[in-house]
């Protein structure tokens, strides 16, 4: 028995790759054809209902791909982008970098799309806290990307146990159903929470486990008092009904007792539409599965330049644009403009965002930003952009 993981060699000798990506090179190796190209990343159509997304997986790519033969030039990590945009362009021969691809997408693929998700998300609920608790719904292989993804793409805090490890970022929780079962009466594993976890940690207790939300978190606000910060709802979906009345019916009833302090926490089945109808009167959102498996950002890699004579030629295949692009970008907001990567015709007032991450291998950059940087500066663009339209 054992775990169906890739290790770190594994990925970076180029051994996680599809077959047809192996027998090009072997092709290509034994036709001795040397050719020398530009592959452009991009996103033709985003998701259903998606207006941008949010470039994420940078640090694991350029892990990847430092000390290979390529030059790498990509967007910041972070960056909100629209479909069609170049996201980054690899220059190198095409036998050293093929095998590669399945590997380098899977990464940008997969970070993207979490992150993108999450950002959604917190532009709709913006000062509400969002904690990420979708470990549960993948491999525990990727745990740490996952967390770093749902992180970087605005939510506040995540569960993982080992985030403080890989992220810098201190894990929160609250209690399973579990505990509260073991003891077989709520008030004692509230009790027990209290007694044992380090003081620091807030007092968030769940309280639907065996009777009415109503009553378990009037039961729990009296039980801990001023120590209580909040009080989880985690109502089954069979027992929901109007979710929203059911949390004004807590908030109330807390509110009346004077415990107006006492916070409230929404989870299970949490997406876009439960954000959007129950803002107003919850503080926090646990919020796992939409997350975890959100709609796929498809992004392609494509040959648009080869170098022949002494200078690049645009070339691509049917469907794609030819030629290696540059993004501009005038803040605030998406303000953007696409040209050739090396046009003279530069828009005044624009930056440039496509940047020079790697040389011929060798990582130009000596320190790349930490998870807190990058989460705070998709903080900044999702301001600048309107609130995300919701699939019906």
């Amino acid at each position: 028995m054992r775990l169906y993981v890739a290790s770190p060699e594994e990925i970076s000798a180029g051994e996680i790759t599809d077959i047809y990506f192996v027998r090009s090179k072997q092709i290509l190796e034994a036709k001795k054809l040397e050719k020398k190209v530009r592959v452009e990343l991009h996103v033709v159509k985003l998701p259903r209902g998606y207006e941008w997304a949010v470039f994420t997986g940078l640090e694991e790519a350029l892990w990847l791909l430092k000390d290979k033969p390529v030059t790498v030039y990509s967007l910041p990590e972070g960056t909100l982008f629209k479909a069609g945009e170049p996201l980054m362009i690899i220059e190198g021969y095409l036998h050293d970098l093929i095998l590669y691809e399945t590997a380098l997408l899977g990464i940008l693929r997969h970070y993207t799309s979490i992150s993108s998700k999450a950002a959604r998300l917190k532009r709709l609920a913006m000062d509400k806290t969002l904690l990420f608790f979708g470990l549960r719904a993948a491999h525990p292989a990727i745990a740490p990307m996952m967390d770093r993804a749902a992180y970087i793409g605005g939510f506040d805090a995540v569960s993982g146990a080992m985030s403080k490890k890989y992220l810098g970022v201190e894990p929160q929780g609250t209690m399973p159903h579990a505990l509260i079962i073991a003891f077989g009466d709520q008030k004692a594993a509230w009790r027990a929470f209290d007694e044992v976890v380090d003081s620091r940690v807030p007092r968030i207790m769940l309280v639907d486990t065996f009777y009415d939300e109503r009553m378990e978190a009037l039961e729990a606000a009296k039980l801990l008092g001023e120590r209580l910060s909040g009080v989880r709802l985690d109502t089954p979906s069979s027992r929901r009904g109007n979710m929203r009345a059911i949390v004004e019916e807590v908030r109330w009833t807390l509110d009346i007792h004077g415990f107006k302090h006492v916070k409230i926490v929404v989870s299970g089945g949490i997406d876009e539409k439960e954000i959007v109808a129950l803002r107003d009167i919850v503080d926090a959102f646990g919020i796992g599965t939409s997350v975890a498996s959100p709609p796929n950002v498809d992004i392609s890699a494509d040959i648009v330049e080869v170098y022949e004579g002494g200078s690049w030629r645009p070339v691509a295949k049917r469907g794609k644009f030819p030629g290696a692009k540059q993004l501009y970008r005038k803040r605030p907001g998406l303000n953007d403009v696409v040209t050739l990567f090396e046009s003279s015709d530069k828009p005044e007032g624009y930056t440039p965002m496509l940047k020079k991450y790697i040389e011929n291998g060798r990582l130009l950059v000596e320190k790349l930003p930490s998870p807190q940087e990058i989460r705070a500066y998709v903080l900044e663009q999702l301001k600048e952009v309107p609130e995300p339209s919701i699939n019906p």
